[in-house]
């Protein structure tokens, strides 16, 4: 039987949330929007602590927090790894070896809030901080391999003066509405608590929720880039739909589907990490 790995924390907050809504609708969707910044700490497993071990570990503030980062191997070109909300850098720990046998250093770091990182809340926009200071203290990456909401995290960065050549974001959201209502269904959250988090957004940061997405960035980037996107069509976290949309809105983007693999066990898979090294030294990816 396969152990749930869901933390306390979420299972509480599912059986919470619905009958908190009722009650104190207006007080509930406020907590909504705490949560929405607040990413949860998953347990690391054993094996991403070992990567650990092999790896060179470095640190840098932002916003007075602590960011954990890592190097594996001593090349003079890097390849960076983002992870996606609730991550960490070691997810990308089966890529190492081939890119370092292509030739490339492995550059990662746990953003604010996230893995070994200090803080308990975060945004797009320490994302982005920290994209910018790994580029200051290491130079411009050769490529970038993303996973989840670290892909748009990329392109916000992107789009705003951070270099990038090659991009492969991998099971990558990018509709506004749907990384909204999959929070919400992970919370059994209202359609109302979606309104009152994009009002929020709106007040806040003077721009709809949807310019905060993949979908607005792609459209923004100061400079073409080459893009490949790998997706699962089985990831119930982040649908195919998403990555569809995103070739839709920039048709030079090349995607590769996959089966059977879901939202994170796609990080694991050897073809997947075999189309990513060869995309990356070759840009022969091909479309499928």
């Amino acid at each position: 039987m396969k152990k749930d790995k869901t933390p306390f924390m979420l299972k509480a907050v599912r059986w919470i949330f619905p009958r908190a809504e009722r009650i104190a609708p207006t007080l509930t969707h406020r907590y909504f929007v705490n949560l929405f910044f607040t990413p949860l700490r998953y347990q690391t497993p054993e094996k991403e602590r070992k990567a650990e071990t092999f790896s060179s570990i470095f640190s840098f503030e932002i916003e007075n927090k602590k960011v954990q980062a890592y190097t594996w191997g001593d090349h003079a070109r890097y390849i960076l790894v983002v992870h996606g909300w609730a991550g960490r850098a070691t997810q990308f720990r089966r890529f190492v070896k081939p890119l370092l046998a292509a030739g490339y250093s492995v550059i990662g770091f746990d953003a604010p809030a996230h893995g070994n990182s200090a803080g308990k809340r975060t945004t797009i926009f320490e994302f982005e901080q920290a994209l910018k200071k790994i580029n200051e203290l290491k130079g411009e990456p050769e490529a970038i391999i993303a996973h989840s909401f670290g892909g748009g995290a990329v392109l916000h960065a992107a789009m705003n003066g951070f270099p990038v050549k090659k991009l492969i974001n991998i099971a990558s959201p990018t509709i506004g509405d749907e990384i909204i209502n999959t929070y919400l269904r992970t919370i059994h959250g209202s359609q109302a608590a979606a309104t009152f988090f994009k009002n929020f957004i709106m007040t806040t940061y003077g721009k709809p929720f949807d310019e905060y997405t993949a979908l607005h960035f792609i459209k923004h980037l100061p400079a073409p880039i080459d893009l490949l996107l790998i997706h699962d069509a089985d990831d119930r976290e982040v649908a195919l739909q998403h990555a569809e949309a995103l070739v839709n809105s920039y048709p030079s983007a090349r995607l590769i589907r996959t089966q059977g693999l879901g939202h994170t066990r796609i990080l694991k898979d050897n073809a997947v990490i075999e189309a990513a090294v060869t995309f990356i030294t070759s840009g022969a990816s091909g479309k499928k």
